[in-house]
Parts: structure tokens; sequence; C-alpha cells
């Protein structure tokens, strides 16, 4: 009887990962619990299938997280379908409907090879012989990359390419009726700039306030991130992905310099501030040095106007707050 964790083995060692679908399952989960007014589309059962009810015009998460929707039309399905209760307010559905995901996420990997521990436990609460378990553990690091496409956030496509068709005749009536902003050569409906702002920030005010991971009751431990660096930016590569990594002991190390040469090369796709979280108690003599490199690099000292450094939930409810400043970055 026993659990072991994920990782990737290499000729390293062994990498420890959290899977990108278990983080994104985090965040729903934060997000539905938070006090954001998130709204989270209903989930339906079809055997041996299940989806969303796939309307990104009524659902955050079905806007925002993407979605796949082909139910069955054996007879057996749509009887089944008719007879559930529980469907009442189910958005019919005429076609297949599918929407790629505004907000990507990585894999989460250990930034280093580590020694998985194996431990051994019982349940001995009851009269007889205990009943023995096992599982690993594992301390280190976890590196992921996200980001989340802000003009596809609310805009829905009825082009027929999968991925693309989001809205079928049901949902294209729906969109119109709720006098959606039609996007003629996008062919696409957009909600009104408020409301997708209301889903963007609430994604980024529940990634400061992540909450999740198995075996919590052994290992209470504190998902949410205690190094994060995010900016608005144009086009989708990732400004940031090689500025954490390990040093020669393999710990984690700030580089200074692939931040400086990051900043140099993207400089005129970085819109906002560069909103760098970083909790105090985690690896502050780099910290440290990451502060003095401010005041002292020639190539960051043009930038430290526009970095903004303090808690990862500051860092995130700063940049939320500096989108609702410019709306125009959604256009």
């Amino acid at each position: 009887n026993a659990v072991g964790v994920k990782f990737i083995n290499t000729r390293e060692g062994a990498y420890p990962y959290v899977s990108a679908q278990a983080f994104r399952y985090w965040l729903r989960r934060t997000l539905e619990a938070g006090p954001w007014g998130w709204r989270a589309a209903p989930v339906y059962r079809e055997e041996k299938v299940a989806y969303t009810d796939a309307n990104p015009i009524l659902w955050w998460d079905d806007d925002l997280f993407g979605y796949m929707r082909a139910p069955s039309k054996k007879a057996s399905a749509v009887a089944a379908r008719e007879a559930d209760a529980s469907r009442a307010g189910e958005t019919p559905t005429t076609d297949t409907v599918t929407r790629v995901s505004p907000f990507r996420v990585s894999t989460l990997v250990a930034i280093a090879p580590v020694s998985l521990t194996t431990d051994f436990g019982v349940m001995a609460r009851q009269e007889g012989d205990p009943v023995p378990h096992e599982h690993q553990f594992y301390r280190t690091t976890l590196q992921g990359l996200w980001s989340l496409d802000l003009h596809a956030a609310g805009t829905f496509t009825y082009v027929r390419r999968t991925g693309y068709l989001n809205l079928d005749a049901e949902r294209l009536a729906q969109a119109r009726q709720a006098g959606l902003e039609h996007l003629e050569a996008e062919k696409a409906y957009r909600l009104p700039l408020e409301q997708r702002l209301a889903r963007v920030t609430a994604l980024l005010e529940g990634l400061a306030h992540l909450e999740g991971g198995a075996k919590q009751a052994l290992h209470y431990t504190d998902v949410s991130p205690d190094l994060v660096i995010a900016a608005v930016t144009r086009g989708g590569n990732h400004a940031f992905g090689h500025v954490v990594g390990p040093d020669e002991l393999r710990r984690p190390k700030v580089k200074v310099d692939a931040l400086r040469e990051a900043l140099a090369v993207y400089e005129k796709e970085i819109l906002s501030s560069v909103y760098v979280g970083w909790v105090r108690g985690y690896l502050d003599e780099q910290r440290q040095l990451f502060e003095a490199a401010l005041e002292d690099d020639a190539g960051l000292r043009p930038w430290k106007a526009r970095i903004v450094l303090g808690h990862p939930r500051q860092a995130l409810l700063g940049l939320a707050e500096e989108l609702r400043r410019h709306p125009e970055w959604l256009a």
C-alpha cells in the first residue's frame, strides 16, 4: 500500500513535479472559494465523459480556462440527459464547441534533482494488526511559467476550427441577445470591458492566494508563490523564463544577468511595470543582492522606477490594479 510522487527521471537524478492540471485545479478551487464573485461552470457527467456547461458568456472558468464539449448523439445518451433533473439549466449544445485556454501554465518542476524520501506509517486505531502504508515526499523549490492572453479573455470566436468554435448557434444567439460587441473581422463576440477586467483581475488575485496540494494532513505546505515575476507584454513568449535557476550547489538562484538581458531584449514589448513578488524569509541573501543590483547595476538602473518589489500578493494585486488603469491592453 504505497503512494509515489510524480518525478522526471534523468541522468542527474529525479526531478519531482506538479502537473499543470493539478495547478489549474488548485487555482479553480481557490477562485471558487474566494471573495471575487467567481462564477464556476457546472460539470456534467455522461458515462465515461465529463464536461462543463461550455458557456463562456456565463461562466468565468469556461472563459479563462477553456473547454471542449462534444455530447454524444446516441439515443441512449440523449434520453439520459433529458431525464437528469440536475441539467435543467444546461446550455443546449447544437455543435461540438471548443475553446483554447487563454490562461496557460507549464508543469511545475523541481529546480534541481532531489533524493526522494520514503516514509512508512500505519493505521493503528483499530483492534488487531496495524495496517502499514508508505508514501514519498521531498523538499524543493518548484518552478513554472504561466501566461494569460488578455485579448482572448472575454472574447469568443465562432470560427469553424478546433479550439476556435467557442460559440455554436445557441451561444451565438445568447451573445446577440446579451448585446455583446460584435468583432466581425475576427468572427467573434466580446464582453463589456468591465466584465472582462473583473474576470482577469480575479484570476490574478486567485494566483496570489493560491491554496491546494495533496496530503496536506501530513505535509502541510503553503503552495502560494514565494517568488513571482510578472508583467504585461506584447506577444506570448515568456520574458522571464530563465531568470531563476539552480546554482552550483543546486539551490535556487535569481540570475541578475538573465533579468538584465531579458529587460534589454523585451524593452519595447514590456508595457507595464515589472512586478517582482518575493516573500521575506525566502532566499533573503539573494534578495539583498537583487536590491543592491537595482541601485548599482548599469543595466537595471534605468528600470528601477518600473521594477516593483514586494510580497507576491502585493505584486499580483499591483499588476491587477495597473490593468484597471490601462484597459487598452485588453484590446
